[in-house]
């Protein structure tokens, strides 16, 4: 990148350079025609006029006076001269431009009977010259030419051009010293973005980027501490997964396999171990029913959508709830109004949430169901009296594979029944609340919007 910056700078320095030469070349041949002719008409003013500004009198037919008096008041600038014939002949002439090959090609303008414009070649340089007849009642009677030094004017443009070659090219190498230092410190990042990446391994998603300011090579350094983030995260995830769900299948799978290894011919024994091999097998479904929902809620179609009444579902859901254990079962109140949501998703999350608190309870305690719809959000709880969650285990309970440590519990299942409830909330856009106090029971709060989000986030 940097070299072609400096590529693209030296190309543009040579094309200017080039281009003002050829521009001040133009001015100089310009200037050099301006004053040819401002020298011709200066002369034929003064003709015209027809007195000798000397002495008054008119000049009539003095060749002679007309040039002595034009030369006389008009004084050369160097690089300047002007020669003079009067009836063919050399008359008079300065001296600015001493040049042989000059002096012969003009020696043979004397006759010229119409104006010429011509160049010559000298040692001096390039000379350019305008050469006039004189008449005189209507008869030629002498001429007059100015030459200038054009190779001067050309000698002056090429010592600007060089100077400004000069300067362009201190201009290239001040240019290309600060880009070389912006560029290293404007590439650092990205250098420091390829260490990192070449020392991150698969055990080891540990490593961040310093990101400072708000550009977008910060942002970039964001986006890839973010996408870090989210590996690490799904390595930690699988790591958990094969540390936790490894044991939950293969505990299935060896009481399977012993049972079959030491299967007898007793038909009483042969249909013990047949109960207790099915058993097995459908808790080892049931866990793998579970992982295969986790997964596929992070899928689009997982959730159904459609319209429906909250009261309504709110009473199927305590229908439904009270035949799982028995228990004080209440309803403590159903919400008003209608929500876009997946029915079957949000009774499977209740039913978990009701089924947690039956395992936490004794018969007869109180577990109460209720609902609520407040602005845009609609809430479902499930309260119970049982013995609470401790405060450490607040937030690891939604963690797959996660068992309270609590004694009474009589739960059979792998951990996976908070994380399900979790996801499908946040399927729909939401969240879960939990509400405890040791030894006075837990309330979990199924929060969804009434609106699904779209396809940006947003509700």
């Amino acid at each position: 990148m940097l070299l072609a910056f400096v590529v693209l700078l030296a190309l543009s320095t040579v094309a200017s350079t080039l281009a003002l030469r050829q521009i001040l070349l133009a001015r100089a041949g310009e200037r050099v025609e301006t004053a040819l002719v401002q020298e011709v008409d200066e002369f034929r003013a003064l003709v015209r006029d027809g007195r000798n500004p000397l002495t008054g009198d008119p000049f009539g037919g003095d060749v002679r006076s007309l040039f002595d008096v034009f030369l006389l008041r008009n004084v050369p600038t160097e690089g300047e001269a002007i020669f003079t014939f009067v009836d063919g002949r050399p008359y008079k002439s300065t001296d600015g431009l001493p040049s042989p090959s000059l002096l012969s090609r003009v020696s043979g303008l004397g006759a010229l009977s119409g104006t010429e414009r011509g160049e010559v070649e000298t040692t001096q340089g390039e000379v350019r010259y305008l050469a006039v007849p004189l008449e005189i009642r209507n008869r030629p009677r002498g001429v007059f030419v100015v030459a200038i030094n054009l190779g001067q004017e050309r000698h002056e443009v090429a010592e600007a051009a060089q100077t400004a070659a000069g300067v362009s090219l201190a201009v290239l190498l001040i240019a290309s010293a600060l880009a070389w230092v912006i560029a290293g410190r404007v590439l650092a990042p990205l250098r420091t973005l390829r260490t990192t990446a070449q020392s991150i391994t698969e055990t080891d998603l540990t490593r961040r980027l310093e990101v400072q300011g708000n550009d977008e090579i910060a942002e970039l350094g964001r986006t890839f501490n973010a996408m870090l983030d989210r590996l690490e995260g799904a390595f930690a995830s699988q790591r958990a997964f094969v540390s936790d769900a490894g044991p939950e299948l293969r505990t299935p799978i060896t009481i399977v396999r012993g049972h079959l290894e030491l299967l007898g011919h007793d038909p009483s024994e042969r249909e013990e171990t047949l109960a207790l091999v099915t058993d097995e097998l459908d808790r080892m479904a049931r866990f793998v029913d579970d992982l295969l929902l986790l997964a596929k809620a992070e899928q689009g179609d997982f959730l159904h959508l459609g319209p429906l009444d909250l009261d309504v579902l709110t009473e199927e859901l305590y229908a439904k709830a009270k035949a799982l254990a028995d228990r004080d079962w209440r309803l403590a109140g159903t919400g008003t109004g209608r929500v876009t949501a997946d029915r079957q998703r949000l009774t499977q999350a209740i039913m978990q949430l009701a089924q947690n608190a039956a395992q936490h309870t004794e018969p007869g305690d109180r577990i109460v169901l209720g609902s609520v719809l407040a602005g845009d959000s609609a809430r479902l709880w499930v309260s119970d009296s049982g013995p609470g969650i401790p405060a450490d285990e607040r937030e690891r309970i939604f963690d797959r594979f996660h068992r309270a440590a609590d004694g009474r519990r009589r739960s059979d299942g792998a951990g996976l029944g908070l994380s399900i409830v979790r996801a499908i909330a946040q399927a729909h856009g939401g969240r879960v609340e939990l509400d405890t106090r040791p030894g006075a029971g837990a309330t979990f709060t199924l929060i969804v919007p009434t609106e699904p989000p779209r396809e940006d986030g947003t509700l």
